[in-house]
């Protein structure tokens, strides 16, 4: 999504990084990237691997209630969703708090 949006044209790579609070050095490497190369060249949802790291000392968590999911944005928007939601609807949102 992120290299995609720096195809787009009039918008430069650092505006784009600046957008998702990241360094425009970082997106030119993911332009770089051949495993980003598809992602950046079209808007087909993708996954990339990640990797748990166990933290020194766990946060103190208030019980997550059934149905309740607590999302936060590059942009500093955080959304809290508790019980039934349409998917397709909640990407629309996110998407649209993304730009």
């Amino acid at each position: 999504m992120i290299c995609g949006q720096t195809r787009v044209p009039g918008v430069s790579v650092s505006q784009v990084a600046r957008r998702y609070d990241v360094n425009a050095n970082l997106v030119f490497a993911w332009l770089r990237d051949p495993r980003f190369a598809d992602a950046a060249a079209s808007d087909v949802v993708r996954f990339l691997p990640v990797e748990f790291v166990a933290e020194a000392k766990a946060p103190v968590t208030a019980p997550v209630a059934d149905n309740h999911i607590e999302i936060e944005l590059a942009g500093g928007h955080r959304m809290r969703i508790s019980g039934g939601y349409d998917p397709d609807a909640l990407a629309r949102l996110i998407r649209g708090l993304s730009v």
